[in-house]
């Protein structure tokens, strides 16, 4: 292949061409260096790139393959890391204008455990203010764009990292997830994301002036953003790498026992307002399933997820709500102001007894989910009740705000269990990306991943964004997103 054409592999194919000398990672870095350069203009994904740096690092793995040494299992990939998150010399901005000077004078672990794996940092790549919303932008580093199309969302908050992927800048990224910041980027921009179990990827930002709140420390996770599966495998195994500075990290292995080929699907959980073209992909990986030799039932009811979101709210924003809106305010951020005083009405109530209430009733849910997990290993239910929204629905009065929040109910409820889930890209319905989620029991991230190749695996073969409709097309980086 020519140089230019290397964006368009996968990671596992550059780590294996970059191990076995076929390619150099400097080559690898110069063609992700020229991808960003062609299509970051129109997607506003990487909001800072150093190229020296990027060139110097890569030249690092290539000298120490000719030493002969294990430059990692992630030898020469291009990943691109958030902005929410430290990543030694570059400012941990979280999309705020606040924090442009707050530049980190050590990693965060994830970052360490990807570097540690060989992969070179091509980027960092845009979120929301604070993280908050399913849309990406701010008022420090502007818009990010859908890289199939400029009129849709392209998720938030990891939105810049799956634009980065989705349109071949980087090969993999980082994201953290909440509330569906990882899943939803990784749906509305095409390919696959993965929220690791509580505990199983370990975080610390030495930037914070202190540690999270309960809230965040319970349910905010970090994982990877890629386009095939086998991919995400590949960066859930460097990400997962201990580290001392998170005390909820576990040891828990990778792979475990073999269990029954399960899967219960639910189109419509809690009375989810489900579209049909959402419903319609559901049903399509379910047959791809049966294919690969699962049973798929399906299910009128899951175990709680509507009250899962009350819980989300209460431990998220009730936890000194009134000095999260002055923040908000001070930033003067649009789209951060609008996602806190959506919540105004549950988050301004919550007092001791009742975020004592939301703690203990989050066990009973978690409890409630793994039991039901006994009976059906693997669980198939929307991403979202609709396809991508128009960008910046959320900002278009309360009413389209409760829509959007209404239809990600299956997102925002299931980091309270502290359960895995996985997004899985489906196909296209016009312009518009399509996919699946997918939850498995605590840390059998093995079982999401498994049953996520299998729907991958008997789908059509992605289109890029711009157009290309192959990775092995003669068409190079010099085409650019509409």
């Amino acid at each position: 292949m020519t140089i230019p054409e290397l964006w368009t592999l996968s990671a596992t194919g550059i780590a294996n061409l970059v191990r076995t000398r076929e390619v150099s990672a400097t080559e690898v870095a110069q063609a992700s260096l020229a991808r960003l350069e062609a299509v970051n203009p129109a997607l506003n994904a990487v909001v800072e790139c150093r190229p020296d740096e990027v060139l110097a690092r890569a030249r690092q793995i290539d000298e120490a393959i000719a030493r002969g040494e294990d430059a990692g299992p992630m030898a020469g990939v291009s990943v691109c890391t958030k902005v929410n998150v430290d990543h030694c010399g570059y400012a941990t901005t979280n999309g705020l204008r606040s924090q442009k000077d707050l530049v980190a004078r050590s990693s965060s672990p994830v970052v360490d455990a990807l570097l540690h794996a060989g992969a070179v940092a091509v980027g960092r790549t845009n979120t929301p203010a604070f993280s908050y919303r399913w849309f990406t932008g701010n008022l420090l580093h502007g818009t990010t764009r859908n890289p199939h199309d400029p009129a849709l969302t392209p998720g938030g908050s990891s939105g810049g990292s799956a634009a980065a992927v989705a349109s071949g800048i980087c090969h993999l990224a980082h994201g953290t997830d909440i509330a569906g910041s990882i899943r939803y980027p990784a749906y509305a921009c095409g390919i696959h994301g993965l929220r690791p179990s509580l505990g199983r990827v370990a975080a610390y930002n030495a930037t914070a002036t202190v540690d999270r709140p309960i809230g965040g420390q319970l349910m905010a996770v970090s994982g990877p953003i890629a386009r095939t599966i086998a991919d995400l495998r590949l960066g859930l195994q460097a990400m997962a790498r201990p580290d001392a500075r998170d005390p909820w990290w576990v040891p828990a292995p990778l792979e475990g026992p073999v269990l029954p080929r399960r899967v219960a699907m639910c189109l419509r959980p809690d009375g989810l307002d489900t579209q049909p073209e959402v419903c319609a992909a559901l049903l399509d990986a379910a047959g791809r399933l049966r294919d690969a030799g699962w049973t798929v039932d399906e299910v009128g009811e899951l175990p709680p997820l509507k009250e899962a979101v009350a819980i989300q709210v209460a431990l998220w924003m009730g936890d000194g709500y009134e000095a999260l809106v002055q923040a908000a305010q001070r930033e003067g951020d649009p789209g951060a102001i609008a996602a806190l005083a959506g919540q105004a009405a549950i988050a301004s109530s919550i007092g001791l007894p009742e975020f004592s209430s939301a703690l203990s009733r989050r066990l009973g849910i978690a409890r409630a989910w793994q039991l039901f997990l006994e009976r059906y290993p693997v669980v198939l239910l929307p991403v979202c009740a609709e396809l991508p929204f128009p960008n910046d629905l959320d900002l278009q009065g309360p009413e389209a705000y409760e829509r959007v929040w209404r239809a990600q109910m299956p997102m925002i409820a299931l980091p309270v269990t502290g359960l895995p889930a996985l997004s899985v890209n489906t196909g296209m319905c016009a312009s518009a990306p399509v996919g699946v989620q997918l939850v498995a029991g605590r840390f059998r991230e093995d079982l999401c991943l498994a049953a996520g190749a299998d729907i991958e695996a008997r789908g059509q073969p992605r289109g890029w964004p711009d157009g290309v409709q192959s990775p092995f097309s003669s068409r190079t980086a010099s085409n650019v997103p509409r």
